[in-house]
């Protein structure tokens, strides 16, 4: 017989599915890891979260590998220059998200000795910790009862009790019925069996839904189809920007790069010259702004999806005979460029005036 709500036994039901079915990730202390004894590393347990915002556990892992092997502790990557930083982070987005990695490494090294705090109040202290990375870090890494609500989670809890009200509205109540099926005991293993439940039961499309431990009490499953679950308020079409990009290789095959500011939309990563486009404004897109005379030709556009924007650059290509350019850039060999920190528009746009440019060995 179908039960209104989930309770303590589903609660069992999904741990013990966790304890068979768990996803094996390299930052994840797994239950057969913990029987033998090991805990999760907070620090680990941190890292992965940032990175995971927005983020696809398949595309994460390679990266968090190279940032230990980089900086095997939080006290390394507090001491670690924020340019390299940078460029060890290029290519997964949202790069606010790394410049506050380098200052939360910063202020657990310098503040709390290397420790971070066990309480989500106390980690929401630190540079770039919401309600969610907070509450992850929480259960995950020191076993508190925290409500951890990633976009899985919040497809979970929206079919198990056929949430009517639409994301992101949805939002308050989904987290207060997530911290109630809580258990005091296994929180941390709890929510990331509910991370595992969505990834690769409770799926957007076609959830395999005989093979939920939470069937016995899914109202979505019986009242509603429940891919329509969680209901989204409609998207406002993104605006789209325009402006421009410049990209300038010499004889050395070296093409010309500089610092974006620290602040802003990609702030402190590497580009090519362009125009002054934002989230809010069109950049200039002609020929005429370019930032230092050469023999410009156009080679195209690109386009990249931001969060809250559409990006189109007309690319421009100029082969000089020898350096030149603003005082703030330099030449950066072709054969290293992917060592630096250039955001994927800047690399879509160096492949537009140079097809070869990420190819070169």
């Amino acid at each position: 017989m179908m039960r209104e709500t989930p309770q303590a036994m589903d609660v069992a039901l999904l741990l013990d599915w966790y304890d068979r079915h768990h996803r094996d990730l390299p930052w994840r202390v797994s239950p057969p890891m913990a029987q033998k004894g090991a805990a999760a590393d907070p620090y680990h347990v941190w890292l992965s979260e940032v990175m995971l915002q927005q983020t696809t556990v398949r595309a994460v892992k390679a990266y968090f590998e190279k940032f230990l092997s980089l900086w095997p502790t939080i006290e390394d990557l507090a001491a670690a220059e924020t340019e390299d930083v940078m460029k060890a982070w290029a290519g997964l987005g949202y790069y606010a998200r790394a410049r506050n990695l380098k200052k939360c490494a910063e202020v657990v090294a310098r503040e709390h000795g290397g420790r971070f705090p066990e309480s989500e109040e106390g980690l929401k202290l630190l540079p770039g910790i919401g309600d969610y990375t907070a509450a992850a870090v929480a259960a995950i890494a020191f076993n508190r009862r925290s409500a951890v609500l990633d976009g899985n989670v919040e497809r979970v809890i929206s079919r198990l009790y056929a949430i009517e009200t639409p994301l992101p509205a949805a939002k308050p109540e989904m987290r207060a019925l997530a911290l109630g099926l809580t258990p005091a005991d296994r929180p941390g293993d709890f929510a990331q069996a509910m991370m595992d439940l969505g990834a690769t039961i409770c799926t957007p499309r076609r959830p395999a839904c005989s093979l939920c431990p939470f069937r016995g009490s899914c109202r979505a499953l019986v009242t509603a189809d429940p891919e329509t679950f969680p209901r989204k308020a409609a998207k406002k079409p993104k605006p789209l920007r325009l402006g421009a990009a410049f990209v300038a290789i010499d004889s050395s095959e070296a093409v010309y790069l500089q610092k974006r500011p620290d602040k802003g939309l990609l702030g402190g990563m590497t580009e090519v010259p362009g125009t002054d486009w934002s989230a809010r404004r069109d950049g200039d897109t002609s020929i005429e702004a370019q930032p230092f005379a050469a023999p410009w030709e156009p080679c195209g556009t690109v386009s990249h999806v931001f969060t809250h924007f559409e990006l189109r650059l007309s690319v421009y290509r100029a082969s000089v005979g020898h350096a030149r350019g603003a005082a703030n850039g330099w030449w950066e060999p072709i054969g290293s460029l992917k060592e630096q920190a250039l955001p994927t528009v800047m690399k879509k746009a160096i492949a537009k005036a140079i097809p070869q440019a990420f190819k070169a060995k």
